[in-house]
This record gives structure tokens, sequence and C-alpha cells, in this order.
């Protein structure tokens, strides 16, 4: 079938260690010279936050808008002069708090002076005049004028970083402040071309644009999965979609709270119990509007434990202003538009969290209601996100922070939720709740990802699918809290009639879990659980024998979502494999070590399940490296593998693949099994010898794939 590849003296060559000089500064990727071409002035490498920061205790988003006015280029030699001038306008102008009254002294000394420090204002009732307090430079009761106020009412509500002129006039009253605000600055775009963003737009394929808005979040795309760069573009959506309830409880490191505070200038980030109903919503005693009415977002960072202590009226107004967009302390009914997020730490596994309670395990007492839960319209999954590393930051360029908030804020007045409509139609017992989720997760993702609306049938499948497992997540916890609560069947109908019917990852790893308690609960079909028996083996099991099996195998195909767990080569390929003594493997991709670890770790397996006295012959179609230092490599690598197999009685024959890109699995037991990825499905996995998914299959996330199970004719 394909040219045998001699690697007999391949496999007695020494490994040299010399890889090379080290590679020199990163040249800018297609992407990122396509993204400077379409959005010029716009766009910002995202390392260049950490060389200019220092020890400047200020959000990404300021540090980005003095970038963006000196550095937002492709020209090495403009971006180094304006790294230079950012960081000379952070020394001499941002003020540190221990350094507050060496600016004090040169604001006296030179009369006026500009600062970059958090403005907050105050109306002082009694002289009937507006004042504003300085949070690093310490200074309080500094006058500011009715326009300015009117013009940046966010500095009444938790403050704004600004770039202000302060002077300095003494007087022999004691009672007027020396300081003098000259000008006020907020630290964000005034204006922005919407027409020019939505060509811009036009001018990249969805995943060159997906990746752009990952780069702009300031994460490398090529660390993560499509799945998981969804779940971090979700975290937008409350900045895009007015009055969005958005959750997400997961293991600490992974990055929750990071958007709400260093995103955007129009998201409060706060903790969850520094807050009160009249800061929050309104003060009865002077009828101020609190933070809903001023932020586009909120965010309760440090949401969950079960033992913090809640304000009950505020559970109550939040669950009123969550469904209703409107909240009343008992004065006046007021309405505004903030969108809510919750974000907090889990301290169980999730199989844990479903068997002894629910998903929402964590949360305050008060807000483990189900009342409260089923105003929330997506839950992120958490656990799903990797542990925030040092490598998964981007050196690509993004758009400027500044610049997209004011985007993403211009397209809170448009409504998406009905653009899948002309495709697709919900499931008929699918509440009214339940759709105003899904709606408004779908609508954030459209503006998000399509704002240009050109979204194909299938991408449109794609964010509406992801936006019903969101929902189904929250309802199917509420269920297990209230008996009340119907269960409902998510999925959707495309016009021609064919039924998809969503689940959860969690519900496809663990549905014994899933499940406890509710007898009857629907379930969908194509589980792979139906048909294989997902539970592995005790290590301590008496080895299998090499025969065919009693029951009748599955046949057909079964898709795997990205990030699942539970996967293992075992459950996916031995019951077809027993019984077989000749295994053909169609692989291009076994080039790399960790896809040669894939192929040990599958023969292992034929190893283990075999009679120790029989012999199996595997035969390998692959492909060679071009370049010849990594074929050369990939050569030593497979007569290695090639030798400790024999001494397990398999006989591995490797041959150059003539069918392309093809992957698939044939064996003489009457088997072939197609392989969408190969047996490359699992994730990067970067903890060493002491990460559990180094000794077992089954606890790595697995990439999006599918496999197809043919019984041929013997």
């Amino acid at each position: 079938m394909g040219d045998q590849i001699d690697l007999t003296e391949a496999a007695l060559i020494e490994q040299t260690s010399d890889e090379g000089p080290a590679d020199a500064a990163a040249e800018p990727t297609a992407l990122d010279r396509k993204i400077n071409a379409h959005f010029p002035g716009a766009v910002v490498r995202k390392d260049l936050v950490k060389a200019v920061k220092g020890n400047a205790i200020v959000p990404s988003y300021v540090l980005e808008y003095l970038l963006g006015q000196f550095a937002a280029t492709d020209d090495e030699a403009t971006i180094q002069e304006g790294i230079e001038k950012v960081r000379r306008i952070l020394a001499e102008h941002y003020v540190h708090r221990n350094e507050s009254e060496l600016v004090k002294s040169k604001i006296r000394e030179k009369g006026r002076f500009r600062i970059i420090d958090r403005v907050s204002v105050t109306l002082n009732e009694k002289e009937d005049v507006y004042q504003a307090s300085f949070a690093n430079l310490g200074i309080n009761g500094v006058l500011v004028d009715s326009s300015t106020v009117t013009a940046n009412q966010k500095l009444l509500v938790g403050g704004v970083w600004c770039l202000c002129d302060i002077e300095y006039f003494h007087s022999d009253d004691s009672r007027v402040v020396p300081w003098i605000l000259g000008r006020l600055q907020p630290i964000q775009m005034s204006s922005f071309d919407y027409a020019g963003y939505l060509d811009g737009r036009g001018e990249f394929t969805t995943e060159e644009w997906i990746d752009l808005l990952i780069q702009s979040i300031g994460f490398n795309p090529e660390l993560f999965g499509r799945r998981a760069k969804l779940l971090q573009l979700t975290r937008l959506i409350p900045f895009v979609e007015r009055n969005y309830n958005l959750v997400e409880l997961g293991p600490k490191g992974t990055g929750k709270s990071h958007i709400y505070s260093e995103f955007s200038p129009h998201g409060m980030l706060i903790s969850g119990g520094e807050i009160t109903a009249p800061k929050l919503f309104v003060n009865n005693a002077n009828g101020k509007i609190g933070l809903v009415g001023y932020w586009d977002v909120v965010a309760f960072d440090e949401f969950a434990g079960k033992k913090k202590r809640t304000d009950k009226a505020l559970v109550d107004i939040m669950k009123n202003y969550m469904a209703n967009k409107s909240f009343s302390r008992g004065v006046e009914t007021l309405g505004a538009e903030a969108s809510m997020v919750f974000v907090g730490n889990t301290s169980h596994t999730v199989p844990y969290m479903l068997k002894h309670s629910d998903l929402f395990d964590e949360l305050p007492e008060s807000y483990h209601d189900s009342a409260y839960l089923d105003r929330l319209h997506f839950y992120i999954p958490g656990w799903e996100v990797d542990t925030i590393r040092s490598e998964m930051f981007s050196s690509g360029y993004g758009f400027v922070v500044d610049y997209i908030a004011e985007v993403l804020k211009s397209m809170r007045d448009l409504d998406y939720s009905d653009r899948y409509q002309q495709h697709f139609t919900l499931g008929s017992d699918i509440s009214t709740r339940d759709r105003d989720g899904i709606h408004k997760t779908f609508s954030g993702l459209m503006k998000l990802l399509y704002p240009h609306e050109k979204a194909t049938p299938e991408e449109i499948e794609e964010i509406l699918r992801f936006a019903i497992e969101g929902r189904k997540r929250v309802k199917d916890q509420i269920v297990r809290l209230d008996d009340t609560m119907a269960e409902v069947r998510f999925g959707y109908q495309s016009l021609t009639g064919d039924w998809t019917h969503v689940t959860t990852l969690e519900e496809d790893e663990y549905p014994d879990y899933y499940h406890r308690g509710r007898p009857g609960a629907l379930t969908d079909s194509s589980t792979l659980s139906d048909s294989i028996d997902l539970t592995p083996a005790a290590p301590d099991a008496e080895a299998p024998t090499i025969t065919t099996p009693a029951v009748e195998l599955f046949q057909g195909h079964r898709d795997f979502v990205e990030n699942q767990r539970g996967i293992s080569y075992e459950t996916l390929f031995m019951p077809y494999l027993r019984g077989a003594t000749e295994i053909e493997l169609h692989d291009p991709y076994i080039r790399m070590s960790h896809q040669g670890r894939n192929l040990v770790e599958l023969l292992a397996l034929i190893a283990s399940a075999k009679d120790p006295a029989d012999e199996v012959t595997f035969k390998l179609f692959t492909v060679l490296e071009n370049d010849p230092d990594h074929q050369k490599k990939q050569l030593q690598m497979l007569g290695q593998i090639i030798q400790g197999a024999a001494q397990q009685g398999i006989k591995l024959d490797v041959a150059k693949d003539p069918g392309g890109h093809d992957r698939w699995i044939h064996t003489d037991n009457g088997w072939r099994i197609n392989l969408g990825r190969g047996l490359d499905i699992f994730q990067k996995q970067d903890g060493g010898w002491f990460d559990f998914g180094g000794t077992r299959q089954e606890f790595r996330q697995v990439r999006a794939f599918g496999v197809t199970y043919i019984r041929e004719t013997r």
C-alpha cells in the first residue's frame, strides 16, 4: 500500500541536544499584518502593556489608551519611541500613593501640574457644590464645575481614571481648599468609526476574527481550542448586551474577574460582600441612583461562599431587577440597563457537586434559590477554563481596549436575537424565560462574531447550540432544587424538520450523576455511554483476553465536544480491536513527541489485552517530515517505538501513507474506524509528571472530534 520506511539505522542514531540558536524576536504573523492593514491606529501589540506598566497599579485600559496614542502601529521604530514616551508620561504624571507628598510639592512649586489618578465626585449639599477626591494623591474637596460632572456622570459613582491638570493657590482663609481643578479628561475614547469597524470585519474570516478578539483580551489564540475561545468571548457579552445576567463558577486562577476589572472603562468590579442596596440601586435618603444607573456592567467578585452573610433585602431587589430591568426601594420604580455578572470559586470537582448537591452549591444560601437562579441567562463552566499561565498571554496585535470597549457599548442598542429564525426554531416546550436567556446569549455572540450579519447557517447553528447549552446548565440545576419546576427538552429544529437535542458537556461526561434522583430524566440517544462502557477498568483488574465481545458493538458516528473528559483509547477503540491479529492505522500526523506518545499508549493497550504468548501485527501508514532535521527526529522516535513494541509481542511496521490526510483504523476482525483527528484527540498537557492526565487518559480534556464505526462484511 505504501512505501516501507527503513528505520533500522535511524533507531540507532543518537539524538543530538543541539537545537540551534534561540529564536529572534517574533516577526508579526500574517494575521497581525492583516489586523494593522484594516484597523490602523486602533490596534496595539498586546505585550507592550507589560513593557510600560512597571509598578503603576492602573487598569490595562488606561495603559492601552496611552499606547493607542503613541504606539498603535506595526512599525518597530515608532513602537519603541511610543513605549519610551508612555513610560515618561507614567513616570512623570502617574501618582503613586507613597509619592503623593512629592507630587503635591510639584503642583505647589510649578503652580500647575498634570496627573493621572482615579477621581470621584460627591455633591456637598450644604454648600451646593461638587467636590472631587483623588484616590492616590489623597486630596479631597477640590471644586468641580457642574458641566464637568454632567458630561462625566460616572465620576459620581465609583470614580473614573482621568488626566487632570491640578493648580495650587494658597489662601489665608483656612476654609478654602488650595487645590484647583484646571482640566479633567477621562481616559476613554470620545468617538470612533462604527461603519469602518463593520467594513473591517468583512475582511476577516470567522476564525481570523475570533483570534483577533482573543488577542484583544490579551491571550494567544494558538493555545485555545474553538470552544475555549467561545467561553472566553462569552465573558464579553455583558458589555455588548443590555441587562445580561451571567454567572461563572470554577477553580481559582482562571481569570474570571480579569475582564471586568481590566478590559473596559464601562465595567465596575466589586467584592460580593461589599455592596449595599443604596450603593447598588438607589439611596432613599437623597434619591441618588446607584451603580446600575451609570455602569454597563456590574460584576461581583468572590461571589461564592456558602457562609457569606447576605442582605435579604438586596437579594429581593436584585431578583426583581434581573427579571424586569427595574427596581424599587419603596419610593418609586426606576429602570436601568446594567448587566450583572457573578464570579466565584468552586472547592469541589464537577462530579462531586453533581453527586452531592448541584453546580450552584458554592453560592451563599440566599442566592441558592430557584427564583434567583432562574434569572441567570448563561452559566460559564469555569472548570473548563485553563489556569492562566505566562505563555498564554499574546504578543500579537489586538484592538486597543478602549476602542473595542466603545464599539461594544455602541452595539448595546442593537438586537440580533432573531437572526437564527430563518434557519432554525427552538423546541416548543422551552419556556419564555429560557428563550430569553438563549436569545440574549445568541444576540451577544452574533454582535461579537458577526456584527456585519454575514454568518453561514453552520456558524449560526454553532452559537445557537452554545447559547442553548449555557441556559440548559442553569435550568437543569434549578430542576434539582425545585420539584415544581418542569424539565425541559432543550434543542432546536431545522426548517427541514431535523431535530437536534442539546446536552451540556458535564451531562455527557457524568450521566449517572447528572441525572441523579431524576427518574425518567430527558436524555439523548447520542451519548457514547448508550453503547460503550466508559468506566475505566480497575488498575488491579485481571487482564482481558483477546476474544470477540458478547455484546453487540455500536455502529455509526459519534461526536465529542471540546474540553470533554472521561474519554480514552480503551473505551473508543479496544472493544473493536479485541480479536484482531492484524491492525492498520492510517494517520499522517505521527511526527511530534506527543503524537508518538499517543501511538505508544494505543500499542500498550493492545499489548495488555492480548495473550502474552500471541503476537499482533500493527501497520502504521504515516507521512515523513519534509525538513531534514525534523525528519531525523521523527525517524528516531519511530525506531524507538518499534523496538519497544517488539518487546511486548507487537510487530510494528511503518510505511508511507499514500492516502493523503484521511485517518482511519482497519482490523482483520471486520471493523473500520474512521478517525476525524486520528489519534491526536487530547489537548496539550502542561503539568508533566504531576499532571493526573499524564497517567490516565480519562483525566485529559479532548479536542472536538468525531469517530465512525463501520462493520465490514467478511
